[in-house]
């Protein structure tokens, strides 16, 4: 009996259970907070294609610090926690945040660093290889603004990097992210 598949199960439970705690604490917090404030953070949750793992899951994080109303910069963190291939993307990430009324359109572009881990099999036929590439994430994010500081959002990303994690894996320069997530702001 392979206990792997019950373990990622049970992980990504206790994950996706952390982000809507996540999520429930950033909004209660929010509702007292002055004009001031000019951070804003989001958390998605979603699916990486085009990995040299196939499709996996995927987590995304991202903190803003709004320069004015329609331009914000700051971290991002995409993570797959889950599986044989576990890979850690960060990048420094602009914003233009479109504001047209309930919806807002958020094209966004960075540079960062990827790490990809792939540990798959075992015995003589195992493969445990890992890279590390420049990272530049594109993309757009569409938000629906439930109140004020809080936003429904969707994102399709187009990851950009050169991981090489040797033969008999295939060099891997591009994926695509589909994330669904909140945001938080100012």
């Amino acid at each position: 009996m392979n206990i792997r598949p019950m373990k990622n199960a049970i992980r990504s439970r206790k994950l996706l259970a952390a982000l809507l705690a996540v999520a429930w604490l950033a909004a209660s917090e929010g509702v007292g907070q002055a004009q001031e404030n000019r951070w804003g953070f989001g958390t998605d949750v979603g699916f990486l294609s085009g990995t040299v793992n196939g499709t996996v899951f995927a987590l995304g994080f991202n903190g803003d610090y709004y320069l004015d109303r329609s331009f914000s910069i700051g971290p991002m963190l995409l993570l797959t926690p889950v599986g044989d291939l576990t890979q850690i993307a960060m990048a420094g990430v602009a914003r233009y945040h479109f504001r047209t009324g309930a919806f807002n359109v958020v094209p966004f572009a960075g540079f960062g660093l990827v790490h990809a881990d792939l540990d798959r099999g075992s015995g003589p036929g195992r493969i445990d290889k890992n890279d590390t590439s420049h990272y530049i994430p594109l993309g757009v994010t569409v938000e629906y603004q439930v109140v004020p500081t809080l936003a429904l959002a969707s994102t399709i990303m187009l990851n950009l990097h050169d991981l090489d994690l040797d033969p008999p894996i295939e060099r891997d320069r591009t994926s695509i992210a589909v994330m669904f997530g909140f945001r938080f702001g100012p």
